[in-house]
């Protein structure tokens, strides 16, 4: 016997065998699951809807659901109905050949700790949408436009008042490009250079592939300045003879985690005054600091040869698409005429919307909070790590979402593959290593910002059950 039956509105054709009702139920069931073509979290419809579908006696289908629900493919609360369990197939431990093991198959991962994302589940909702209420409320009508390529002069005057408080940034709103994110600022900064004829890029020993990527990709050379125990060697730009700019992430250096000492800082401005170059500052996660004093922006030593980027991909989340340059004022109109070339101007409501979430103070008040939320967390990771691995150090924690988990030598592969086993997403220093860079110690880079408070537990034991 063959049946299909729909419910809900939603097509879901589920073909039951000749093995009766009950059976053939659950079979279809089970095969739907397995296949994806129910997925996790789907609602099912109630027993009394299906039942009268497939013209059978409510008592079948409910037996059928309260069985799927014992064996773990289904799930059923009070309130919320009959659904797709999360974990519907039981997990199998790996086959034992002799060798070392392989990764579980390729999927999402249980747990997150992959570094650059924040905590999604604390995004501030509700002050969120009072804060768009009121800049649409008040928005003129030619908000709504094309509008100025640099973005709305809202945002750009609200940004010039924050950034001089909070990160010592020397700015005007005239010298502020709002972008979507840092990603795309880098780009219209790469198209700036290679039209002004630069050769290479300086970038640090480590850091993201996809920035080098994009540097790249526009026939820019980066090659990477080296890197010892007090951070990246500045002081070594003037051995550099074809750079003309260098990409630093120098309150928080990207993945190591120091910030980049006074001398150095002090280096790279100097290089930049003597030879004419341009220093991109990629101040990531500036506001989020625990054991020291604020460290302040390069760009307040000379905003003459700096170009400042930043983003609120870290403090809210990267899905607004809203970040920020200030700029030099001898590069205004070149990376605004590059930037109206490519895609003229980013969201205005959105930008409407971050101005008065700054100018009301509920930016602050969120950071704030953030910072204890995550302070709290590297507290947890230290103290779980030092009990349980007391041969692992923990290091680069003074500021930011990430950790970095100093392994024994020669163990950071196993360590990974073991802690994708654990059903964890993480990664090594070495995936974030300069291809010209020699491969050093061993390290985890352990971005404690991005579960939500509810996952955080489980995911800190997951670690903790991988580490050596």
């Amino acid at each position: 016997m063959a049946n299909d039956w729909s419910t809900f509105g939603a097509d879901l054709h589920l073909e039951l065998s000749g093995r009766g009702l009950r059976s053939g139920l659950m079979d279809a069931l089970r095969e739907a699951v397995r296949s994806g073509r129910l997925e996790a979290g789907v609602r099912l419809p109630s027993s009394r809807s299906l039942a009268a579908d497939l013209g059978v006696a409510r008592n079948t289908v409910a037996d059928a659901y309260a069985e799927l629900v014992a064996e773990g493919w289904l799930t059923a609360r009070q309130g919320s109905g009959t659904r797709v369990a999360r974990r519907a197939a039981p997990r199998r431990p790996p086959a034992r050949t002799g060798g070392a093991p392989s990764p579980s198959p390729a999927g999402k991962p249980t747990y997150n700790l992959r570094p650059g994302t924040p905590d999604l589940s604390s995004f501030p909702r509700a002050d969120w949408l009072k804060a768009s209420r009121k800049a649409l409320m008040a928005a003129p009508d030619e908000a709504f436009g094309y509008g100025d390529p640099r973005g709305r002069i809202e945002l750009r005057t609200v940004l010039a008042e924050y950034l001089a408080r909070a990160r010592g940034v020397h700015a005007r709103p005239e010298r502020i490009v709002v972008c979507s994110g840092f990603v795309h600022g880098l780009m219209l900064m790469a198209h700036v250079l290679k039209a002004r004829r630069v050769r290479e890029v300086a970038v640090e020993s480590y850091g993201l592939d996809a920035h080098w990527e994009i540097l790249a990709r526009v026939g820019l050379r980066t090659p990477a300045l080296p890197f010892d125990a007090r951070g990246t060697r500045a002081e070594e730009l003037g051995e550099m003879g074809g750079v003309g700019a260098v990409l630093l992430t120098p309150a928080h250096q990207f993945p190591m985690g120091g910030a980049l000492q006074p001398d150095r800082r002090a280096a790279a401005v100097d290089w930049a005054r003597a030879s004419g170059g341009v220093i991109l500052e990629d101040d990531y996660d500036g506001e989020f600091r625990y054991d020291r004093q604020p460290v302040g922006a390069l760009q307040g030593l000379d905003p003459d040869r700096v170009v400042y980027l930043g983003t609120a991909s870290k403090s809210l989340a990267p899905g607004l698409r809203l970040a920020w340059m200030v700029l030099p004022e001898h590069l205004v109109g070149e990376v605004t005429e590059a930037k109206g070339a490519v895609d003229w101007v980013s969201s205005a409501t959105d930008q409407l919307t971050f101005a008065e979430f700054l100018a009301s103070g509920a930016y602050d008040r969120h950071v704030r909070a953030m910072r204890l939320r995550y302070r709290r967390r590297r507290d947890q990771l230290v103290a779980a790590v030092g009990a349980r691995s007391p041969g692992t150090r923990v290091s680069g924690i003074a500021a930011g979402l990430h950790a970095v988990l100093e392994l024994p030598p020669g163990t950071e592969s196993a360590v990974t593959r073991a802690a994708a086993f654990q059903g964890l997403a993480l990664q090594g220093i070495d995936r974030f290593r300069h291809p010209s860079t020699a491969a050093a110690s061993d390290a985890l880079i352990v971005g404690y910002g991005t579960p939500s408070d509810s996952s955080w537990p489980t995911t800190l034991e997951a670690l903790c059950r991988a580490l050596p």
